[in-house]
């Protein structure tokens, strides 16, 4: 699993839901959509991931630093290696505009961030348990 996730608190909380709801998964973290291209693409800090597998699912959030989420989602479409990979939009954006352009973008799922605690922690374990246990992607 691939979180990517700019605001320190929601990396915190996500990674505290995917423990409460034990998720033994490897999740790696990227802090910004430039570093989730490089990691995607094994580029950068990380081009030893050169011929690794796509993750499982990646939990995007679309409001990022250096490359929004909008432009992720767009280049991991665009890319023949990465196109499959299930993306899972989770923001804390309620914008109709946001919903609708992360759908046209190719988005498997749009989640808005709950704010109460528990409904977060029930709101990933959720996501991880349908992405990670249930669904069954293309291997590319």
């Amino acid at each position: 699993m691939l979180l990517v996730e700019d605001n320190a608190d929601d990396e915190l909380l996500a990674l505290q839901a995917l423990e409460c709801n034990r998720v033994d998964s490897q999740v790696d973290v990227v802090r910004d959509g430039q570093e989730a291209l490089d990691y995607l693409f094994a580029e950068g800090r990380f081009a030893d991931r050169q011929g690794a597998a796509n993750p499982d699912v990646i939990l995007l959030d679309i409001n990022l630093p250096k490359i929004n989420g909008l432009e992720v989602l767009k280049r991991i479409r665009a890319n023949a290696a990465t196109r499959m990979a299930p993306v899972v939009v989770l923001t804390s954006s309620t914008e109709d505009s946001d919903v609708r352009e992360c759908y046209r973008l190719g988005a498997n799922s749009y989640i808005q961030k709950p704010v109460d605690f528990g409904e977060f922690i029930k709101a990933v374990g959720n996501i991880s348990n349908y992405w990670l246990r249930y669904n069954e992607s293309p291997r590319v």
